[in-house]
């Protein structure tokens, strides 16, 4: 059986993923499906025009799906499917301000999921991201390790991007990690962050490092001021397809993720940005590291802020 993956949702951060997942070449079919009647179908067909230059056989599948769950069909014996549908932010909107309206695309997403794909990992990049992940969760009824959520790869990115910049060395060979939640209490690293191997804080005073960390966790917002319409997809797609291709290769990379946190780091019961092995089955494990005590002090803080709106979204 030839490998399947698919993708929820064709705006741009979704349309981008399918395109990235193909071009990897390490799947037979990628499945990109949303509302707009013939939307995907187009993509796919653009995409797949792209084989012959690009140099790739996986197939792009693109299909409209209805409110009844019509088209659904099309997903069934994915592997992984990363559910992007929802909307984007605009200007001067944080994340929560999508929670009531993305609750009710993600639940019925999920619900179709679990019908049609029921041994899929399922990848939740909607937003507010964390709060859709426990979301998705609940409505597929799947195990916990196969839903986990896409955050810390980017927030890692974008960190990571900065240091390099105002260092300006290459990305490479700058190592670093975010933690916490996606928005206000996302918790960067600093203590794991180094440059060609020596600590970041050797090479760069407090001050300026904060303004990285504080630049980080806006890295999303100040895309959107920018752009004025729609949000970052360039950077949020790549850290998505990543991570649905540690799932089909069952590579076990560590990757940072919201994933399921069941008494690492003196949490539990939660979803929350921590590092994660990856593979064939999701989640294989939430690997814990030695944090500073301001860092664990700020990751439990995120915990105890992520599960205050995790238990609202039961009801959504």
């Amino acid at each position: 059986m030839g490998k399947k993956v698919t993708v929820v949702g064709a705006g741009f951060y979704g349309s981008t993923t399918a395109q990235r997942l193909a071009e990897y070449d390490i799947f037979d079919t990628v499945v990109l499906t949303d509302i707009i009647d013939g939307k995907p179908a187009g993509l796919a067909l653009d995409m797949n025009q792209s084989r012959p230059i690009e140099g790739f056989e996986t197939k792009v599948v693109g299909v409209t799906t209805g409110t009844n769950g019509e088209g659904y069909e099309a997903i069934e014996g994915s592997d992984v499917v990363v559910v992007t549908a929802g909307l984007p932010r605009k200007p001067g909107m944080s994340r929560m301000d999508l929670l009531e309206v993305n609750a009710k695309i993600v639940r019925q997403v999920a619900e179709n999921i679990a019908k049609y794909a029921p041994n899929a990992v399922v990848i939740v990049v909607s937003n507010p991201v964390d709060e859709m992940t426990a979301l998705a969760q609940l409505a597929t009824q799947f195990p916990k390790n196969r839903v986990f959520g896409q955050a810390g790869v980017l927030d890692t990115a974008r960190f990571t991007n900065s240091i390099a910049e105002t260092l300006a060395v290459p990305v490479k060979s700058v190592k670093a990690l975010t933690l916490g939640s996606h928005g206000d209490t996302m918790v960067p690293v600093p203590s794991r962050c180094t440059v060609d191997g020596k600590p970041l804080s050797d090479l760069l005073p407090a001050e300026k490092i904060e303004e990285l960390v504080v630049r980080t966790r806006n890295g999303g917002a100040e895309v959107v001021a920018l752009l004025k319409t729609g949000s970052a997809y360039y950077a949020p797609s790549a850290a998505a397809a990543r991570m649905a291709k540690a799932v089909v290769e069952d590579s076990g990379a560590v990757l940072p993720v919201c994933a399921w946190v069941d008494g690492e780091y003196g949490i539990s019961g939660v979803y929350l940005g921590v590092e994660a092995q990856i593979g064939a089955e999701g989640i294989k494990k939430v690997v814990e590291d030695k944090l500073t005590d301001t860092e664990l002090a700020g990751l439990k803080e995120a915990a105890e802020a992520v599960r205050a709106k995790q238990a609202d979204v039961a009801n959504l």
